[in-house]
């Protein structure tokens, strides 16, 4: 064996090459720099050198002249500043730890105390702590000062043109930089995965490059929404191959083995694949003996020994206190607190090897042997690289592993790390352990924090050794990854759960797997209810009632839909049960149940006084929710509005579904309401957050809202793909996704002016409607569509077939928004058939109910209905009137396609359309997204506050304000307040 003489150390060997993608990377700095956030893949097998790429990356400063106070080489690529001012954020994966929820987000948000708390974050799900990373983003930018009131801002707003500012795309010369890293994405935790997936998608204006560091992109254990946004074409993608022979060279000079020919490089080259780990293994391992063996052509150089060997000679030389520190940090984790550590190892020295024995030099002595790292200011250490500490924990014996678990139990805070260190250390079956467990688990569901839920009552399972209760604690641990969004293989899940012995619990969640097959659904759950006793199991019976809402809900069922969400909420009243469903807005179903099937009026007259969604409970926050619904749904667009408004306000910290529903029935509300502008954010909000959780099939009514106020804004390009979607998900023949596809295409067939595509759209739902709630007035709106359709093309006797039930149902109803769209639909009836003293008493009627109704667009195509009636039966001042107000509000619309109709009809009277003035002069200027920006700091939010009820980032606010303001030709806060409201007023 050659000796230890002139070998250098793995951590002291410089880095070397890599010179064509350090100038990627380089150049993404420089556009993260100038505004455009950056992502990058960076890509390879292990050992190639992954990390040192970016850490040397991170310490170049091609910006700045080299000085004293350039890091040295030890510093890690989690130091918060490098050189030229970037901020970085670190995080690393780990295979022993990729089941703990959130760890690797703890990481990224630098929190101390390494595992105290990490993965026990109650969070509700991934969507919540990717707004919490968002923020941490804004901070690194600095973007957490305080704001300036209104009345401190400049009397004049920065010109961005001026020669001492640099243009948006002109980066300052010291602007920083936020860099975030996350090291083996492979091995990192689903939840913090997703979460990172949700603040990535939301960067647009930051100065933040993000770095993926990842052995192949490929890897089924990468979320698909991840990989698809860091492998598509605006992504830099970094693949690292194996180093070549000149590299080599230069590597082995830096590692102290000079000599290498280039002969010898060529062949180290072909034996280890260029591979820098394996490399310096050998380097380190063989020293001169290498070179020797690369010398001899009939000579098989040796192969590098185990990583693990090298780690456990290097931890074999340290004194007992240093051994004992590693050991305990590696049974803490791949990072940890000091102060935690060493309590843990201090348990483990014999009394003669605790004297004198201090953490400190324990440290020192494992920082200088390559084993731990450490940050001056930073109580946590951590290990150089995920293989070391897998090195040193698998080579602790099982005795010596399940006793530092058990002090580590002791020593940590938080509880659920606690119990988690006590499981690591059971030798067998502990159904005690397994009990507490569960419990924790319980717990966490309750708080609605799946995720946590998901691995606690996971590890119960497998500590117990009673199948009942195994197959038990299986089937919550399910369910709460199906509320969490972590079930990756619904088919797979359900394989496994269909092996379990024949139950209620079985039976409902084989059933809540099979919500795509209705009938299968349907029968599973009836096959769990009849397998359960409500009375003696009210936390079964109020799930499985739960899911029988959920499925009526998609069946369109209203009455059995509020029938089976009251029975939840009954049997979830119980005191023997927890006041939880496990099902996602139970409150909600009840109300759109009792709506769907002509109750509206009655379920708001129910609820009662509620309080400021900013108060509200988890329970009052749906109930709110439902309010908005139904107000929408009776007509009163301004409640309905305002509540909705408040309750996506206040939801960042539920569910991603109940987010999803808020931000579409807030879209839904501002469309009817005429706020076109707010409702296209929303929708988009509401798809996005929907894509963020694999789960776009919750967002399909949202497909169909925004293909309308696309239709209707004339932008058809991005109706006709939204509508698109939407036909996909249709194609199961489930009646929801059929419905919602069927009114997309027929609301774009209207604004083209295609009455023979709108029939085509919506004639197969007079063969679905008996199958639901389907003609209930206020909820969906297409026979009157389908009427003026059929008699566009001369088909007045279905288009009487077809307007006749919902004239009487609206008649009924007493819904004046129903009243008013029946009304135009006769009167273009009655016209087509000739019979005019019919059609004008149908328009007079409809513009009776116009009078009761709030929402701008039915009101317009009322008038202009009436209007092109009276022009063609001869009536050209009276059509002038009509079609004037018509013009009016569908220029305050900025509705094109429908102007158009309505300045030929004025053309027709021999009337000019005049001068078309914007909706609003200003707001006219602004895109959607800007104009929703604008719209909340004029209520008074501040940028962070904007910048949550946006789900976006502080510094995308900013951007957004730096265009507002020139736009608008306004200087501060107070003058867009002003300048916004004086042009609301205007309409």
């Amino acid at each position: 064996m050659p000796s230890r003489a002139g070998r250098a150390e793995v951590g002291s060997v410089e880095f070397v090459g890599r010179s064509d993608s350090l100038a990627l990377l380089a150049a993404a700095r420089e556009r993260a720099r100038a505004g455009q956030p950056q992502r990058v893949l960076v890509e390879g097998p292990a050992g190639i050198g992954k990390t040192a790429l970016v850490r040397r990356f991170l310490r170049d400063d091609t910006r700045a002249p080299d000085d004293s106070s350039a890091p040295d080489d030890s510093r890690a690529p989690d130091d918060s500043r490098v050189p030229d001012g970037t901020r970085v954020l670190y995080g690393a994966g780990e295979e022993a730890e990729s089941q703990l929820a959130f760890g690797v987000l703890e990481q990224l948000l630098g929190r101390g105390g390494g595992n105290e708390g990490a993965g026990s974050g109650r969070r509700p799900d991934a969507h919540a702590a990717g707004a919490e990373l968002l923020e941490a983003l804004d901070e690194a930018q600095g973007a957490d000062g305080p704001e300036a009131p209104a009345s401190e801002i400049p009397a004049r707003a920065p010109d961005i043109s001026a020669p001492d500012i640099p243009a948006p795309d002109t980066p300052a010369p010291d602007t920083p930089v936020v860099a975030l890293v996350l090291d083996d994405a492979q091995w990192a935790d689903h939840p913090s995965l997703q979460a990172l997936t949700f603040a990535v998608r939301r960067l647009r204006a930051d100065r933040v490059i993000v770095l993926v560091v990842v052995r192949e992109a490929q890897d089924p254990r990468l979320p698909d929404g991840l990989r698809r946004l860091f492998t598509s074409d605006d992504t830099v993608r970094v693949r690292l191959e194996g180093l070549g022979p000149a590299e080599l060279t230069e590597l082995g000079d830096e590692a102290g083995a000079r000599g290498l020919t280039a002969r010898a490089a060529t062949r180290l080259h072909a034996h280890t694949g260029g591979n820098p780990l394996h490399v310096k293994a050998l380097l380190e391992q063989e020293g001169a003996g290498l070179l020797e063996a690369l010398g001899e052509p009939d000579v098989t150089p040796p192969a590098p020994k185990s990583f693990t060997a090298l780690v456990l000679a290097k931890l074999a030389a340290c004194s007992p206190a240093a051994d004992a520190l590693v050991c305990a940090a590696a049974v803490l984790g791949t990072h940890c607190a000091q102060a935690d550590a060493w309590e843990v190892a201090d348990e483990d020295l014999l009394a003669e090897e605790r004297s004198g024995a201090d953490l400190l030099t324990a440290l020192e002595e494992a920082v200088h042997a390559g084993l731990l790292t450490e940050t001056p200011g930073d109580p946590v250490v951590r290990f150089p690289h995920p293989l070391v500490h897998a090195a040193v924990y698998h080579q602790l014996g099982p005795s010596r592993r399940a006793a530092l678990h058990l002090r580590a139990a002791r020593t940590v805070r938080d509880p659920a790390q606690r119990l988690r260190h006590r499981a690591l250390a059971a030798t067998g079956p502990d159904p005690e352990l397994a009990a507490e467990l569960a419990a924790l688990g319980r717990d966490f569901a309750a708080e609605g924090a799946w995720a946590n839920a998901a691995n606690q009552l996971a590890a119960a399972a497998r500590l117990d050794a009673d199948r009942g209760t195994y197959e038990q604690y299986t089937l919550e641990s399910v369910e709460c990854a199906l509320l969490a969004g972590d079930v990756p293989d619904m088919g797979e899940a359900a394989q496994r759960i269909a092996r379990f012995t024949p139950g209620g619990w079985r039976s409902y969640l084989l059933g809540r797997l099979s919500l795509f097959d209705l009938d299968r659904a349907e029968a599973l759950l009836t096959d769990a209810w009849h397998r359960c006793d409500p009375a003696a199991d009210p936390v079964l019976g109020a799930r499985i009632a739960g899911q029988f809402a959920a499925l009526h809900g998609s069946m369109a069922h209203g009455a059995e839909m509020a029938e089976w969400a009251d029975l939840a909420l009954r049997l979830a009243a119980d005191d023997t049960a927890p006041d939880d469903t496990a099902t996602d807005m139970i409150r909600v179903l009840r109300l759109n149940g009792l709506a769907m099937s002509g109750r509206a009026p009655e379920a708001l007259a129910g609820l009662g006084p509620l309080p400021d969604p900013a108060l509200a409970g988890p329970a009052q926050l749906e109930e709110l929710l439902g309010r908005g619904t139904l107000r929408e749904w009776t007509g009163d667009l301004t409640g309905a509005v305002r509540d909705l408004t408040g309750v996506f306000g206040a939801c960042h910290g539920r569910a991603a579904s109940f987010r999803v529903l808020a931000a579409t029935a807030l879209a839904s509300a501002e469309y009817r309401a005429g706020r076109w502008d707010d409702a296209i954010v929303h929708t988009d909000l509401a798809l996005s957050l929907a894509a963020d959780t694999d789960q776009p099939h919750i967002a399909l009514y949202c497909r169909m809202l925004a293909t309308q106020v696309h239709a209707v804004r004339g932008a058809f390009g991005r109706a006709q793909a939204h509508a698109r979607v939407a036909r996909v998900y249709a194609g199961g023949g489930h009646l929801n996704p059929s419905l919602w596809a069927a009114l997309a295409e027929a609301h774009l067939a209207r604004a083209q002016g295609r009455p023979e595509d709108v029939v085509t759209a919506l004639e197969p739902l007079l063969a679905l409607a008996p199958r639901g709630d389907l003609e209930e007035p206020g909820t969906v709106s297409w026979a009157d569509l389908l009427a003026e359709a059929w008699a566009a093309l001369g088909d007045e006797k279905r288009a009487a077939q077809t307007l006749a039930p919902y004239e009487v149902l609206a008649t009924r109803r007493g819904h004046h928004t129903a009243l008013l769209a029946a009304a135009r639909a006769r009167g273009t009836l009655e016209a087509a058939r000739g019979d005019t003293v019919a059609a004008e008493r149908a328009f007079r009627s409809g513009l009776q109910h116009a009078g009761h109704v709030e929402a701008p667009l039915d009101r317009a195509l009322l008038h202009l209905a009436y209007g092109g009636f009276l022009r063609r039966t001869g009536r050209r001042t009276k059509a002038g009137e009509r079609l004037r107000t018509a013009r009016d509000l569908l220029v305050r619309l900025d509705a094109p396609p429908d102007l158009e109709r309505c300045e030929r009809e004025l053309a027709a009277c021999g009337l000019g359309s005049g001068e078309r003035r914007p909706r609003n002069r200003g707001a006219a200027l602004l895109t959607p997204q800007e104009l929703a920006v604008a719209r909340l700091v004029a209520s008074g939010l501040t940028n962070r506050q904007v910048a949550r009820e946006l789900v976006i980032s502080v510094k995308t606010v900013e951007y957004h304000l730096g265009r507002i303001f020139p736009k608008l030709g306004v200087d501060s806060r107070t003058r867009l307040a002003a300048l916004l409201a004086a042009e609301e007023s205007d309409t």
